[in-house]
């Protein structure tokens, strides 16, 4: 794989990554943007979600029916996505047709119009979305276990707001977000496909050359390193099973820790991607937890989670408890095998499989030009383009003893959250 990349920077700040890719006359054009809800204030969450939506609802040049249209008529597609770390927003389409998406990005960058009425569908839908959430048992696990695991930090709100920060919120407060964050200085655009390097520097100058940047009020929260003293969090509702979520502080993504992470998490709860388009799934049922667990008929289910983030995040393990076994036993097994892989050695032959099986899912998940432009600007978000380009190698470079002590370091009884949704309605040895 060819990772080579042309990089430009406007005046104005704007930087540009391209990348050529010519086995089809495709592109894919990406603009990051350097707010999430990561540096959103309390009684303010949800501000660049809900600007996101915005974002397709019309300039004073161009309608919201047109952009939908113009990309459509092209055979293309677009669509956004709001993290804690940054926003983003993409279109791919014909090689040709790369004006269409820079003429386009540069005119949301600073044109959008966010109309009142518009504002205020908006926010019907906005508080729908988060209803619906709120309906699925994980949801409300998952929000009320990570309001535990950060006592400060922004990451412990959904990206979506709370919904009393919905109820609140103004247009004012969604425009201003919008004029402080969405300028040229705080943008990152990546394009990869059939394109010369040259000419596609000289459109993007041409249609964001003469934007303006001004200095961003931007809030940069203080990292949490630790967790708090051990936690424990129960919820009850509708359903018919009985959820775990166990939480751990995890490692940055530029942190060495964070590749004997990802071993660790392959280890033991199964490999997962990165990349939100995911692609090419691999079971998880060589996972330690899997065959302790759900083999064992304690779990129905298990998985972990890692992301990849500007700070410290969590890393959490889900378990669907198995109907005859007590949360209890659940619990006590889970513990075992977290104590066997923090002081019992690890076969390199362990780790051998979980680094085949990261480099497998890590070539799914760069298979297309949409892909590769995508992991441009999501590696730039906290770290830069090598990050990528050397992943699977680190990951190959992980010792046993390192996912060991990675073990030691970070999965401690004393500094995580337990949550435990339980059915309404049940009783017995859920303790």
């Amino acid at each position: 794989m060819n990772n080579s990349l042309v990089t430009f920077q406007l005046d104005n700040g704007l930087r540009l990554l391209i990348r050529e890719i010519h086995t089809a006359p495709i592109v894919s054009c990406w603009v990051w943007y350097g707010i999430g809800s990561r540096n959103e204030l309390p009684g303010k969450t949800g501000l660049s979600h809900w600007v996101e939506h915005m974002q397709f609802k019309g300039t004073a040049q161009r309608s919201a029916s047109w952009m939908d249209h113009s990309i459509a008529r092209l055979g293309g597609h677009w669509n956004a996505f709001t993290s804690p770390d940054w926003t983003t927003y993409f279109e791919t389409l014909p090689a040709s047709a790369l004006e269409t998406a820079l003429a386009l990005e540069a005119d949301r960058m600073r044109g959008s119009l966010f109309e009142p009425g518009e504002v205020e569908t908006e926010r019907t839908v906005i508080l729908s979305e988060r209803e619906g959430m709120e309906n699925e048992p994980l949801f409300r696990l998952n929000e009320a276990v990570q309001l535990r695991a950060f006592q400060r930090h922004p990451y412990r709100n959904e990206v979506i707001g709370a919904k009393e920060d919905l109820l609140a919120l103004t247009r004012e407060d969604l425009y201003g977000h919008y004029q402080n964050y969405y300028q040229p200085a705080n943008a990152l655009v990546c394009l990869a496909g059939d394109i010369n390097p040259e000419k596609a520097f000289a459109l993007t100058r041409q249609y964001f050359g003469h934007l303006e940047s001004e200095p961003a009020d931007k809030l940069i929260p203080t990292p949490e390193d630790d967790l708090p003293a051990f936690d424990r969090v129960d919820l009850s509702g509708p359903g018919d099973a009985t959820f775990v979520e166990v939480a751990w502080r995890a490692p940055k993504a530029d942190s060495e820790d964070f590749f004997a992470f990802t071993i660790l998490e392959s280890l033991l709860t199964g490999p997962s991607s990165l990349n939100m388009f995911g692609g090419g799934g691999i079971s998880n049922r060589t996972s330690r937890l899997y065959l302790a667990l759900v083999e064992k008929e304690l779990a129905v289910s298990v998985g972990g989670n890692l992301n990849a983030n500007v700070d410290p995040g969590s890393f959490t393990i889900n378990l669907t408890k198995h109907p005859a076994r007590s949360v209890r036993r659940l619990l006590s097994a889970l513990d075992a095998q977290i104590e066997i892989i923090q002081s019992e050695p690890i076969t390199q032959a362990e780790i051998d499989r979980a680094v085949k099986q990261a480099k497998a899912l890590f070539a799914y998940g760069s298979d297309n030009i949409t892909n590769q432009a995508f992991w441009m600007g999501y590696a730039n978000s906290f770290a830069d383009y090598s990050w990528f380009a050397e992943y699977v190698e680190r990951l190959a470079a992980v010792s046993p003893e390192q996912v060991r002590n990675t073990a030691g370091k970070y999965l401690r009884p004393d500094a995580r959250v337990i949550g435990v949704y339980t059915p309404n309605g049940t009783g017995g040895a859920n303790d």
